[in-house]
């Protein structure tokens, strides 16, 4: 196989189902690509660069097919869908949230994407300033959501130990043990959309007090 930068981000991908990010270095994956770690710095200077590579793929797989809204498609729907979308990718890599967290893509997809949220925002009646800080909060929060939601059910705990809801001390804590089930519920897909929905209530009413400003 060829080495190039999608090449090697690809395999380094694969590894990281196998091993987790802490467990991914250049040494495992050039055992993996069958070449010698040396090797895949000609491509690669640091495994800043490789998370980088690796965050480019996964955000040009969210961003695969993306198109503006449907007619009738309100922009908060169309935008939970895409954060939908950006979530359940993060999910099929282990620690996928963590690949994605801070790292710098120059995909053209995503530059592509980005554009049709602005765009899809100021059809909406905001004007782009708002809509160039608003959008990053949805993106920060999905990453954020997905790095806890995998760490809880990783390697590191039997099981998740949220699971079944927080345990506490009724009698100490009445008003934390009555909405225990609550706070961390099982249902992660609901939770998420519910999280979104709040920003994007958030979202509107800045938009709104602007424009009657």
């Amino acid at each position: 196989m060829k080495l190039t930068r999608d090449a090697i981000a690809r395999a380094a991908l694969t590894v990281l189902n196998e091993v987790g990010l802490d467990g991914l270095t250049m040494r495992v994956l050039a055992t993996e690509l069958g070449v010698q770690a040396p090797t895949l710095y000609w491509h690669m200077k640091n495994k800043q660069e490789l998370l980088d590579a690796m965050a480019d793929l996964l955000a040009a797989e969210t961003a695969e097919g993306v198109e503006a809204p449907r007619r009738g498609e309100s922009w908060q729907e169309w935008l939970i869908g895409l954060a939908v979308r950006n979530r359940r990718v993060l999910l099929r890599y282990r620690d996928g949230a963590r690949v994605a967290a801070g790292a710098y893509s120059a995909n053209p997809a995503v530059a592509r994407t980005v554009e049709l949220i602005l765009r899809t925002l100021q059809d909406a009646g905001f004007e782009p300033a708002i809509a160039a800080r608003a959008f990053p909060v949805l993106l920060h929060y999905t990453i954020g959501f997905t790095i806890e939601e995998q760490a809880r059910t990783g390697v590191a705990y039997e099981r998740n130990p949220y699971a079944g809801g927080l345990a506490v001390d009724a009698e100490k804590f009445p008003l934390t043990a009555s909405v225990a089930g609550d706070l961390y519920p099982a249902d992660t897909d609901a939770n998420f959309e519910y999280g979104l929905r709040l920003i994007l209530d958030g979202i509107q009413s800045q938009g709104s007090s602007r424009l009657s400003a």
